[in-house]
């Protein structure tokens, strides 16, 4: 076995320092997450046109997570209304068909969200008033309190709002079936 050492030998001028990697590395990070925006929107923009939908895309990049938003200027009846379904399951359907459009692009998984005409904002304010009835109800009991089921994303909006306000909470139960039973803390 040979072994060329012009190509395994490191440059001796220019040591990379420890901030440069860092560095990299977090700009690398950033150029995936841009680029899974970019794919995710043409993925929407193509979408949108076949189903003749009037919508703006807005993409953003935070803590580490590509977020979508699909907006429209026009308050009257922009279709938008039809890719979000009922109780958002066509919104989930839709951003798990985005994320295997980004995952085929990119050979990379994504953990983009997507949003259509501020349903996400929306359904996270109903999330927390749930928590917190929940919340109220254990502390006036004193006994554990189940919720309904809720996807993964929903239950994780839940999960932060409870431990925020001092409580413990589960996932329990499989598959659609899984929900949150929320209980008095340890403390």
């Amino acid at each position: 076995m040979t072994v060329d050492n012009e190509e395994q030998t490191p440059e001796l001028s220019t040591p990379e320092s420890n901030d440069d990697v860092e560095t990299s590395a977090g700009s690398s990070k950033a150029a995936r997450l841009d680029e899974e925006g970019d794919v995710a929107a043409d993925y929407l923009e193509e979408l949108l046109d076949i189903a003749d939908i009037d919508g703006d895309i807005d993409i953003e990049v935070r803590s580490g997570r590509t977020y979508i938003s699909i907006v429209s200027e026009d308050t009257s009846d922009s279709g938008l209304s039809s890719l979000v379904g009922r109780d958002g399951e066509v919104l989930e359907a839709l951003q798990e068909l985005t994320r295997l459009s980004v995952l085929t692009a990119t050979d990379t998984r994504s953990r983009l969200v997507l949003d259509v005409d501020g349903y996400r904002d929306r359904r996270g304010r109903e999330l927390a008033k749930i928590a917190q009835d929940a919340v109220d109800t254990v502390k006036e009991r004193g006994e554990d309190v189940a919720l309904p089921p809720m996807s993964a994303y929903e239950r994780k909006i839940v999960h932060d709002v409870v431990a925020d306000l001092g409580f413990v909470s589960e996932s329990e139960g499989e598959g659609p079936s899984r929900h949150i039973v929320v209980s008095p803390s340890d403390d």
